[in-house]
């Protein structure tokens, strides 16, 4: 894995403010947006059922089409039901999550459900370089799943997810 692109003077930028709650305007209640058809995201940050929104690991998320890959350890298809994106998960680890999508300025704002009912928000930004030589595509085979963004590749398999930057 590779180490997020640091900020001004080396640091890391810092995790923006957490996004209006569910009793605020974005909450539950209004419809999310379908996730762009191509996409390298990095995760900056996740409140974990409420919770403080915080970073303690690289999290990528690539999307090319229907198919993405995400170095946790886990890759399939998504779908849009017209409010929710679901991550049907085919590779590594199984089972489907849920979430809905708002713009953030250029950072995609995700709040959902895990399959055991806990609750999450993070927040993706933008990866550089994702339409840098106009690759994106998606291959599987019985055992893993890579999904390639520009110059972004995750692979996933039974056992994790990798992320390289060509």
């Amino acid at each position: 894995m590779t180490a997020p692109e640091p900020g001004p003077a080396g640091r890391r930028p810092d995790l923006p403010d957490l996004p209006d709650g569910p009793d605020g305007p974005d909450g539950p209640d209004v419809p999310g947006v379908r996730v762009p058809d191509h996409g390298a995201w990095l995760r900056r940050g996740i409140s974990r059922n409420g919770g403080p929104l915080a970073e303690d690991r690289e999290v990528v998320w690539l999307q090319a089409g229907s198919y993405y890959a995400d170095s946790r350890g886990f890759a399939g298809t998504t779908s849009f039901d017209g409010s929710q994106v679901h991550f049907h998960h085919l590779t590594g680890e199984p089972g489907e999550d849920a979430g809905t999508f708002r713009w953030d300025g250029a950072n995609l704002v995700e709040r959902g459900t895990n399959p055991d009912g806990s609750t999450f928000l993070e927040i993706w930004t933008p990866l550089p370089d994702a339409d840098a030589d106009g690759v994106c595509g998606s291959w599987s085979g019985q055992d893993h799943h890579v999904v390639r963004v520009g110059r972004h590749v995750v692979h996933v398999d039974s056992r994790a997810g990798a992320y390289w930057r060509l």
